[in-house]
């Protein structure tokens, strides 16, 4: 399977996805958990039906130490008990990010609540960047059907 464009040698989608690269290292340095970070990049990816985002940060969180259960379960979350009570509230924020043509008001003032009585508002803001950031990696990849299952953890730096 090809991707319908190269997202890597394309010149305007390079200079684009540097952008895009940097932006996300301003989330990586941020005080919200490494942890967290993943989990929100593998639910926003699930949901969209984004492989490649999927098999990356299932990939990244197993090598950073992240256990299969967890990894396993954070398409369920709801269901599941391996997750902290901050975690489900980043989930849940993920979620209502992700999905906001599927909710008339968007994020609910409820999912918002919950998640600032966990972080604090630099953490509030990374979570905020990494939706929108993962969101957009996920657009991409699914428009132009970025093969997946062939990422290697640090393969991108």
């Amino acid at each position: 399977m090809d991707a319908r464009l190269n997202l890597f040698g394309n010149p305007l989608l390079g200079t684009f996805l540097k952008h895009l690269n940097s932006a996300g290292k301003a989330v990586t340095g941020s005080a919200l958990p490494a942890a967290t970070q993943e989990l929100v990049k593998l639910r926003a990816s699930q949901i969209n039906g984004c492989g490649f985002c999927t098999d990356m940060h299932t990939k990244d969180a197993a090598k950073a130490g992240e256990t299969s259960t967890r990894l396993n379960l954070v398409a369920v979350w709801r269901e599941a008990t391996v997750f902290t009570d901050a975690e489900r509230a980043a989930l849940e924020l993920a979620e209502q990010g992700t999905r906001i043509a599927d909710a008339a008001g968007g994020v609910t003032d409820e999912a918002w609540a919950n998640a600032a009585e966990h972080y604090d508002e630099e953490q509030l803001a990374a979570l905020v960047a990494i939706i929108a950031i993962i969101n957009t990696y996920n657009r991409l990849n699914v428009i132009v059907q970025q093969p997946a299952g062939d990422y290697q953890p640090g393969q991108f730096g």
